[in-house]
Parts: structure tokens; sequence; C-alpha cells
């Protein structure tokens, strides 16, 4: 099997060529992929351990009233590596450098979904005259950790023992069979039989994603960005808010499901998660700017590129319109 695995990723580095240019930032070089014709551009970042893929049902659409531009964060995808700081300042630097290196000009409507609104943040404080707009989704809150830790303290002393033992035993299955499904090729075989990422997504995008995600460049920058996500968000709360930028905040219905350890808790408790999400911290943001709306996406998880495009479509088509 493990032959095998090795022979399927080197056959699998020559069918997924680029998607998109590759482009010299710094000593680095970082892909960018860029359809579409008009203004304000629109630019994508993923979440974390998300790629310019992650667009696929996103960008299409877009691309028919206006120029968009997805790219890869160093180590993610098709560009290289980085040697500094997996922050979301210096991310927000490469970015800038990238748009610059591969002639894109702004004005831009900037789409972040979970991590990358911390980074489209960032790259507002850096370009605030070159942003049109802003399209938060279901990102991510510098304080969500610390409440959700409120929410864990305040339920029954059994139900907080129980959601402990199904969080560690969920850490502990997913260390012991990652290297296992990665060295024995256990992800390929599910790509075969489509079982491995979301209902719906085709194999041969199936196969695509995880080829660049078992690339141990990409490995690293996910444990970098994720090591270095405090410092990200004291980033954030540093940078101020979005002044009279327009901002749409699209918010997931569900935002929590799929978690582990929805098996342990009640409706009630589920909602009372749920709403703290929803009607608390993603709430915030509204406050952001002075012209900013909240929108609850129902029927989507925090995975909403993928559950709801038309939802993302549909906001920056209204940013777009507002500045023409």
């Amino acid at each position: 099997m493990v032959v095998g695995q090795r022979i399927g990723h080197w056959r699998d580095s020559r069918r997924f060529p680029p998607r998109g240019h590759l482009f010299s930032v710094g000593s680095i070089r970082l892909n960018l992929n860029c359809t579409g014709y008009g203004k304000p551009v629109v630019v994508l970042d993923s979440g974390m351990g998300g790629s310019s893929l992650d667009w696929q049902l996103v960008q299409p659409e877009v691309a028919k009233f206006t120029r968009v531009c997805s790219h890869d964060r160093a180590g993610h995808g098709w560009s290289d590596s980085s040697p500094a700081p997996r922050t979301s300042l210096q991310i927000a630097r490469e970015l800038e450098g990238l748009l610059t290196s591969a002639g894109e000009r702004g004005p831009y409507v900037l789409v972040g979904h979970s991590f990358g609104g911390y980074n489209v943040r960032m790259f507002y404080t850096l370009r605030p005259r070159d942003v049109a707009g802003v399209v938060l989704v279901d990102a991510e809150h510098p304080d969500e950790e610390e409440h959700l830790k409120e929410w864990q303290n305040s339920l029954p002393a059994d139900v907080k023992r129980r959601v402990k033992r199904v969080d560690q035993q969920n850490q502990l299955w997913e260390t012991v069979t990652e290297p296992l499904r990665l060295h024995l090729g256990i992800d390929r075989l599910r790509v075969a039989f489509g079982g491995l990422y979301a209902p719906g997504v085709p194999k041969d995008l199936q196969a695509e994603l995880l080829f660049l995600e078992q690339q141990p460049k990409y490995i690293h920058a996910v444990e970098e960005e994720n090591r270095l996500d405090g410092q990200s968000a004291a980033q954030v709360r540093a940078a101020g808010d979005l002044r009279n930028c327009p901002l749409i905040v699209l918010t997931a219905g569900k935002p929590y499901a799929g978690d582990p350890e929805d098996a342990v808790l009640t409706e009630e408790q589920k909602t009372t998660r749920d709403n703290l999400w929803i009607h608390q911290l993603q709430a915030q943001y509204v406050q952001l700017s002075r012209r900013s709306k909240q929108t609850v996406v129902d029927g989507s998880s925090h995975s909403m590129p993928t559950d709801r495009p038309d939802a993302i479509v549909t906001a920056i088509h209204e940013l777009w319109g507002s500045a023409q």
C-alpha cells in the first residue's frame, strides 16, 4: 500500500498542474488564479487549511460579472513555502505583493472565509483606499475560544465530562490515524469511492484536493498558521475597524454542524452554543463599519463556500454593484 501511495502521488503531480500562474513575491512564488473582467476586482482568501480550490463553486459565478482572483497562501496549493512567520499580517503583506507582481490593481472587494477573515482585515489596514468592500464569510473571531470555554463551564458537570471525553477521543483518533491514512494511502482509496470530502464533490476534484493536502509544505504551513493563530488574533484586535468601508457579514446558520460533541448535547444546549456564535460573536463584526449588515445563511455549516456558494456570490454582487 505504501508503494501504491508513492506511485499515486507521483502520478497526481503530473495530473494536476497549477490552476493559475506563479508570481514572484520576494524570494518565493505564490499562485494566483484570476478569471473574468471588470472592476472592482474580487479577491478570495480561504480558511485555515484551504486553498484556491475552495472557491470552485464561487469563482465561476463571480467571473460572469467582474474579475475575480483566488490565491494560495504560502505553503498551500501550488505556492512555495515561506520562511516568514505565518501570521495574518505577514500573509496580507504577501497578498499585497502577489497582486502587485501579477499586475492586478484595485479597487478590490475582499472576501475572507474563516481564518481568511483575519487576513483580509489586515490587508485593509495596508491598503484601505484600495478596498471597495469586504465580505466576511463565517469569519474566525478572536474571542471565540474564550466564549466557548465560558459556555462549556456553564454546562452540567456530567455533560462537561462527556464533552471533554469526546474531544479527547476525537483528538487521539486523529493523531493515531492521520499518519496511517497518509502513508498507507487509505484516503486515496476513500477518494476512489467518492467518500473523503463533502457529498457532491466530484472524484477528480477530491483527488486534486488530496494531492495538495498531502504535501509536506502544506502540512507545515497549516501547523504554523494554527500555532500563530493567537498572534494573528492580536494583530486583528489592534487593527481597529473598517471605518466607512462597505461590509457584509455572512454567518452560518449551522456553525458547528458535524462537531463530535453534538452527540452528547441536548438540542437546547446546541442552540445556546449556536446562538453564541450567530447573535453575539458574529454580530459584533457589524460594528466594524458604519456601512455594514449581517446575513445569517440558513442551511450552511462553517463550510459555506461548499454549502451555500450562492449566498457568497449574492453578497459579492451587492458590494460590486454599489461600487459601480
